[in-house]
């Protein structure tokens, strides 16, 4: 038997697969996007840039942004009563309209 890959991308086959029409690079613009400290925001991975892509287990989340670290933006997120905290890309961010 072979052994199960336990990787970071482990079971994520459906989560990092995107549709024919929309495979390659996003545009730039994605890449510049800029979120101020409170702002609400989804986990959206872009599978074909690899630098600061969240853990898959978070794809689909909202929460707030609540720092920065270099070019990357600290998401806060809560998951049942727990919170953390997500280090991810701008292109992986989606900005949400809200409170």
């Amino acid at each position: 038997m072979v052994k199960m890959s336990h990787g970071p991308r482990a079971g994520s086959r459906m989560k990092m697969t995107k549709r024919v029409k929309d495979r390659g690079l996003p545009p730039v613009t994605r890449f510049f996007k800029n979120f101020e400290v409170g702002d609400l925001a989804a986990v959206n991975i872009e599978p074909s840039i690899h630098n600061g892509m969240p853990y898959h287990g978070f794809q689909g989340l909202t929460g707030r942004i609540t720092g920065k670290q270099g070019e990357c933006f600290f998401l806060t997120v809560k998951i049942g009563s727990v919170r953390k905290e997500v280090l991810a890309a701008p292109v992986h961010l989606k900005k949400i309209e809200g409170r």
